[in-house]
């Protein structure tokens, strides 16, 4: 239970003592938009490595060299609030999440996610959602990558249960002609979830595939792409079960 209670003492504290910061990195961005870009990222990633330090959680990093110094497109199971702040913090390019909606309204957060190129799906709405997809391709063509877990919301099932890709998801790539990346994340939900409210210190396991380019992959596979990427990280994630 001490964990949490340093987690969310940090997280308000941070988020109260970076309102200057908002207006340091707006000023930035008048001169220099990749400057502001890039600090707000470090920014952001410290204060996740702090917390992923609090919560005393070890990875094991599987692929990380299969990811291309290009925009792409980021896609996981997902089982755990931490994914994020797991693979954020190890984002080297300019990266934007695709949450869902409600986020949009929690203050301070929303703002840090708006400078970070983040979007807000709103999963009820399909006419909002396709512009949301619609913005995130914009978003790969500048330069951007873009991370989405394509099953539309946390699992909460089995840990090695993953819930159906919605395709929609994998339009960003088949749109921008950028390479889809599969994450597997093994063992997250075991930090937080398996016995809220208390943070527990566990080893995580996270393999970054091999690029998929839709564009060259065959007609068929190309129909049942959502089908194809979760089978791919499906097996990854059964194969490192046994080494959480």
């Amino acid at each position: 239970m001490i964990r949490f209670i340093f987690v969310v003492i940090f997280l308000i504290l941070f988020l109260i003592l970076t309102i200057p910061v908002f207006f340091i990195e707006w000023i930035i961005g008048k001169f220099n938009r990749q400057a502001r870009d890039m600090s707000s990222l470090r920014i952001v990633q410290w204060a996740f490595k702090v917390i992923l330090k609090m919560t005393g959680v070890s990875a094991t990093v599987i692929g990380e060299e299969n990811i291309p110094d290009e925009p792409v497109l980021f896609i996981g199971n997902h089982r755990s609030f931490f994914d994020i702040l797991l693979t954020y913090s190890r984002c080297r390019r300019l990266t934007g999440y695709v949450a869902k909606k409600e986020m949009e309204h929690i203050p301070l957060l929303s703002t840090w996610m708006k400078y970070l190129y983040c979007l807000f799906l709103d999963r009820e709405n399909m006419k909002e959602g396709l512009k949301t997809i619609l913005q995130a391709i914009e978003y790969v063509k500048k330069g951007i990558s873009i991370c989405i877990f394509p099953e539309g919301t946390r699992n909460k099932g089995e840990e090695l249960s993953m819930l159906p890709f919605k395709d929609g998801a994998l339009k960003i790539a088949e749109k921008s002609g950028c390479a889809i990346i599969p994450m597997s994340l093994n063992n997250t939900a075991a930090i937080f979830e398996n016995q809220f409210p208390r943070i527990k210190k566990v080893h995580v396991v996270i393999e970054y595939g091999k690029p998929i380019y839709p564009k060259e992959l065959d007609k068929e596979t190309r129909k049942h792409l959502g089908r194809h990427c979760q089978e791919l990280i499906q097996e990854t994630i059964n194969r490192n079960a046994s080494l959480v």
